[in-house]
C-alpha cells in the first residue's frame, strides 16, 4: 500500500490527474516518489497514445500527432517543456554558473528557451507523423517512460545544486535499489509492445541507445557547467531523451532522404 501510494505521490507531483483523497500526504514521501517517475510517463503516453489512435481514426498523421502532443502537455501541465525552455534559457545566456542558476529561475522566457522549445516541438511532430500510424501508438507508449528513466538516472547519479527548489524534495537521494524499480517500471511497457508485435526489438534498441545517449550527453554538460542538476534539468533530459527516441525508432525504418 505504501509503494501505491508513493505512485499516487509521483502522479499528483507530475501530472494535472486528481488523485484519490484515500492517499493522503507527508513531505518525506517526496523523497522516494522519484522511483515511480517512468511509470507516470507510461499514464501520460497511454493517454497520448490512445488520442493519436483516436484522431488518426478520422485525420491525416500530422494532425493526429498535433493532438496528442497537445494531450500530453495538458496533462502534465507543461511541466517538462517548461524545464527544457528554461534550460536552454540559462545554458544558452550564462556564463557562468550563477548567472546560469539565476537566469534558470527567472520565469521570463528568452530567445534561446523560445527557440529551443519551438525546434523541439518541431522535431517532435515531424517525427511523430513520419512514423506509420500504429508504430506511433507503441513509439508514445515507449517513449514518455523510457525519457522519464532518463531524467531519473540524474537523480541517480548526480548532485542537486540548488539549496531550494520545487524539485528538491525528489532530488536528495536515490539508492541503485530505488532506481532499478524505475527500469523495472519502464520494461514492463517495453515487453507488452514486444509481445504484442508493436514494435521490432531493433527500435526498441535503438530507442533505449537514444535515450541513454540523450542522458549522458545533456547529464555531462550540466556537470561541466553547473556541478549537477536542477527540477529544470530533468525536463530538459526528458524533452531531449523524448525527441531522440522517435528519431532512433524512425531511423530503424530506413527513410532516409538520401535514396538507398
Amino acid at each position: 500500500m505504501q509503494q501505491v501510494r508513493l505512485f499516487f505521490i509521483a502522479l499528483q507531483f507530475f501530472t494535472r490527474l486528481p488523485i484519490p483523497a484515500w492517499v493522503g500526504f507527508e513531505a518525506s514521501w517526496l523523497q522516494h516518489a522519484s522511483r515511480y517517475f517512468p511509470l507516470v510517463g507510461c499514464v501520460v503516453g497511454v493517454i497520448a497514445a490512445a488520442v493519436y489512435f483516436a484522431a488518426a481514426l478520422v485525420l491525416p498523421a500530422p494532425a493526429a500527432a498535433v493532438l496528442s502532443t497537445a494531450a500530453s502537455i495538458y496533462v502534465t501541465g507543461a511541466f517538462h517543456e517548461d524545464g527544457f525552455a528554461d534550460t536552454c534559457d540559462g545554458l544558452g545566456g550564462g556564463m557562468t554558473r550563477e548567472r546560469v542558476l539565476e537566469i534558470m529561475k527567472d520565469s521570463r522566457v528568452g530567445a534561446y528557451g523560445a527557440i529551443g522549445i519551438v525546434c523541439m516541438l518541431a522535431a517532435k511532430l515531424v517525427l511523430l507523423a513520419a512514423l506509420p500510424p500504429l508504430l506511433a501508438v507503441a513509439a508514445l507508449c515507449l517513449a514518455h517512460p523510457l525519457s522519464r528513466l532518463a531524467a531519473t538516472a540524474l537523480i541517480w547519479k548526480l548532485d542537486y545544486v540548488r539549496g531550494e527548489g520545487k524539485a528538491k524534495p525528489l532530488a536528495q537521494q536515490m539508492s541503485t535499489g530505488e532506481f532499478s524499480i524505475a527500469a523495472l517500471t519502464c520494461a514492463l511497457p517495453a515487453a507488452v509492445l514486444l509481445a504484442g508485435g508493436w514494435i521490432a526489438p531493433g527500435a526498441v534498441l535503438a530507442a533505449i541507445v537514444a535515450a541513454a545517449g540523450a542522458a549522458l550527453w545533456l547529464g555531462r554538460k550540466l556537470v561541466v557547467r553547473l556541478g549537477g542538476y536542477t527540477g529544470d534539468c530533468l525536463g530538459a533530459v526528458q524533452q531531449l531523451a523524448e525527441v531522440a527516441i522517435y528519431a532512433a525508432i524512425l531511423a530503424t525504418l530506413g527513410y532516409g532522404a538520401w535514396p538507398a
